[in-house]
This record gives C-alpha cells, structure tokens and sequence, in this order.
C-alpha cells in the first residue's frame, strides 16, 4: 500500500491543533491511516507551509439558486429580498443546470467536501446524482395559508421521492420548514412524521422583524404578504419569539439546525437547551455570515453563542445572497469581527461540526478510517487567517 505523508506548520485534526512535529498518513485515496510523531514517520514526509484541515462542510446553501449570482442588489433587506427571489428566480433550465454545475464546481476548488443543501425542487437531482460531493438534501416547503398547505406539500412531497432515488452513502435526505413565518400550522403537521429520527433545519431570525410578527402582528412581513395578496385573519400573533412560537414542532427530529440566528437571543437559547432535553433533539446554530452582511449589513450574535456552548456550523447561503461559495471566506468575516475567537475553534464549526450535524461521520476529522479530503490553508499570520489565505485541496 502507498502512503501520503503531510508535515505542516500546524495539524488541525478537525477538534485539536497539533504543532509540525506531527505527522498526518493516509492512502493515495486519502483515507486517514494514522497520525505519529515525525520520530516514527520514516521518509517520504511531504513538508508544507500553512495549516492543514479536514475538508470544508459547507452546512447551508441553495444551489438550485446559483444563476442568480449578482441579480439581486446588495443591502436591500430580507423583504425586497425574498420578493426579488420570488419574481426573478424563474431562467430557462439549462442555463439554472449551468450554474449548478459552475457552482459545485468552485465549492471543489475552494476545500468544501459535504453541502447542507435546501431545494425547494429536484432540479439539482441531475448534478448531485453525479457524488462529486456529498450533499444533505433539505426538501424544502413553505406555505403560510391553510388553503396551499395541501398543495404544497404534495408537490414537495414529489421532488422528495425524486431524491429518494439517490442511493449513495454520499447523499442523505430531509424534509425541512422554510422559516417560521412561512409555514402553517398545518404544513408543520403534515411535516412531522419526517422529522422522526432524522436531521431537519430552519431559516431562523434572519432580521428582526421576525419576532416582531410572531409577537404582536407587526413588522415588515406585513408588508410582504400585501404584496402577496395573502389575507393574514386566520394568523393571531403568538406573544413570543417566532423561535419560541414554533421549535416545539420539531418532536420527533434527531438534529434541527438553525440557519443565520441574526437576532436570535439569551432567552431563546435557554428555550432551546430546554426543549433540546425534553425532545432528545440536537440543535445546531449555523452562520452564513457573508449573507447577513450582503442582505442587511447584519452580524450574528456569535459571542453570544459561544458563551451558551452551542454547538456551531458555517454555511454559504446561496450565490443570490454572497459573493462566493467559500466557507473559509465566512471564516474570514468572522475573524474581523470576533477577533478573539480562536481559529482552531472556527475550523472546527466549518469541518467536524459540519460533518456530524449532515450525519457524514466518514468526514470531518483526520480520524482512523475517515476519509475527510485534507487541505492545506495557507498565508496564516499569529495562528489567524489573512486577507490572503485560500484553501488547497491535497486530497
């Protein structure tokens, strides 16, 4: 059997950093044989400068939204965003395939080996079918009024089958709740059963009128169901958190991942932790920060969570809402703004965390026996990352 040799400036393994007198082994295929002291590595140590990393998971993106790349001005806010993806997301097919096809390609070039992926359709089934990552499909409906409930869910329910003809061990499938306020109660209903056992996830207090519609029936969500046309009588206002008002409704579910967490705040946390026990359900907080910033000049409360041990993801979003489809990019953003957040420890949101939360437990860690794609990260200056610092993949 051939064997790789990787030596660098430092050796994340994808929970702990270990200095360059350690070295990482794995076959031609990149399967982790062992990690050993330089002493024991033999010849053939293959010397780098930079960091090496697992490969990236990128755990929240919309692929199926790729074309829209550069459409859609910055800083509009979420509403005239969400109006712009609703009135301008419809392109000829092949030129949608294109871009899905364009889009996973750089998600390869820049480090990432798994995708939490929400699709409102099957129309990323084609490129995913072909496994040159692994994808967590997240079957995704909405529908806000009891009259489309039925509807949208048979729809879904369609593309969910289409999915389900994927059978790899690179492919995992869920159903998924858009955002709170988008989902009756009766499609969290009809919903439920699919969450039973599995990994489901939500966009969640993405700005912060969200609360404020859940709370007393105010806010700019106002304004976008006018411009809907829905009639908001049957919906009364809860008085709480639009997290609070429906969390609940993940019974059943494995792992809920929470997506961007804006304006998420310390009450919300402990109501999470509390239900997370009750309904034996993993949250996991994950930040597409690159996106806040381009659709609301927002930033996640992330001290906030560090300080609550949640547990941490990093996603993309969609090329609608970014720039790139570059986890260590979201890295970069994070660093400027919590600068004293450890990088090992942001590493570790964007690799094992990742890896654990789509359910890959081959990936994420340079453990024995996982095949985790290993990257070299250069161009980092006092242990932090810089302006310069890009992702090689070595396998």
């Amino acid at each position: 059997m051939a064997f790789r040799k990787f030596q660098a400036d430092q050796l994340f393994t994808g929970s702990t950093l270990l200095d360059s007198s350690n070295i990482l082994v794995t076959d031609e295929t990149g399967l982790v044989i062992e990690i050993v002291p330089i002493a024991d590595a033999g010849e053939d140590i293959q010397k780098l400068s930079g960091w090496l990393s697992p490969g990236f998971v990128n755990s929240h993106c919309h692929l199926e939204l790729s074309h829209m790349k550069g459409l859609i001005p910055e800083h509009t806010g979420l509403v005239d965003f969400v109006i712009s993806i609703i009135t301008q997301r419809h392109f000829p097919e092949e030129e949608i395939l294109q871009a899905i096809a364009d889009a996973e390609d750089t998600m390869l070039q820049n480090g990432i080996v798994a995708v939490g992926d929400i699709s409102n359709n099957a129309i990323s089934f084609t490129q995913k079918a072909k496994q040159k990552l692994a994808y967590h499909t997240f079957l995704e409906l909405s529908g806000f009024t009891p009259q489309v409930t039925q509807l949208r869910f048979d729809k879904g329910l369609e593309y969910y089958q289409q999915f389900e003809q994927i059978n790899s061990s690179n492919h995992k499938l869920s159903m998924a709740p858009h955002a709170p306020y988008s989902v009756s109660q009766e499609l969290w209903q009809l919903l439920q059963p699919y969450f039973k056992n599995k990994t489901t996830t939500l966009h969640n207090q993405e700005t912060e009128f969200e609360d404020a519609f859940f709370l007393n029936k105010s806010g700019d969500f106002m304004r976008l169901y006018n411009f809907l046309h829905v009639n908001l009588d049957f919906f009364s206002a809860t008085g709480k958190s639009s997290l609070q008002s429906v969390a609940a409704n993940f019974n059943g579910a494995a792992k809920t991942l929470l997506v961007h967490d804006v304006f998420t705040k310390q009450e919300d946390l402990e109501f999470i932790k509390a239900l997370s026990v009750d309904q034996l359900n993993q949250f996991y907080y994950c930040l597409c920060v690159n996106a806040n910033q381009y659709i609301s000049k927002a930033i996640p409360p992330i001290d906030l969570l560090r300080k609550n041990n949640c547990n941490i993801l990093v996603g993309t979003d969609s090329l609608a809402s970014n720039h790139q489809l570059s986890v260590l990019e979201e890295l970069k953003t994070i660093s400027k703004h919590f600068t004293k957040i450890p990088l090992e420890d942001q590493l570790q949101w964007a690799t094992l965390n990742g890896a654990q939360a789509l359910g890959f437990e081959h990936l994420g860690s340079f453990e024995k026996g996982k095949t985790p794609g290993v990257l070299l990260i250069d161009q980092i200056e006092n242990n932090a990352l810089t302006n310069g610092s890009k992702p090689k993949r070595l396998l």
